[in-house]
C-alpha cells in the first residue's frame, strides 16, 4: 500500500453587507496567499441571504401603509491549499476594512 498524501488546506469564509468591501477584502487575501507561495482556489460566491422586514408606516391611523426593508448578506469562500506558516501569520496581520467578517478554518 502506498502512504496517503496528506495535504493541508485552509478554508476562509468572508461575509459582508457591502459586496464592494467584500470583493476588496477577497482580493487582498488572494494576493497575500499567492505572495507567500500558496495556491488559491476561488473565490467562490455563495448564495446571498436576503432578509426582508416589513413595518407599519404609522402606529394608528394608516394601518394599511407599510414599508419594506431588506438586508443582504454576501458571502465568498476561498480555499488555500498547502499554506505555509508565513501565510497564516500574514493573514492574522492583514488589515481588512470594518464591516467584513472573516472565518479561517485549518484542515489537515
Amino acid at each position: 500500500m502506498s502512504p496517503k498524501k496528506t495535504t493541508q488546506k485552509m478554508r476562509i469564509k468572508v461575509k459582508s453587507f457591502d459586496h464592494k468591501l467584500l470583493d476588496d477584502a477577497v482580493k487582498k487575501i488572494v494576493m497575500l496567499a499567492k505572495d507567500t507561495g500558496s495556491t488559491v482556489v476561488g473565490p467562490i460566491p455563495l448564495p446571498t441571504r436576503i432578509q426582508k422586514i416589513t413595518v407599519n408606516r404609522s402606529t394608528f391611523v394608516n394601518k394599511d401603509a407599510r414599508e419594506q426593508f431588506e438586508i443582504r448578506r454576501h458571502k465568498r469562500l476561498l480555499e488555500i491549499q498547502e499554506p505555509t506558516p508565513n501565510t497564516l501569520e500574514q493573514l492574522q496581520n492583514l488589515n481588512i476594512p470594518t464591516g467584513v467578517w472573516v472565518e479561517i478554518k485549518v484542515d489537515s
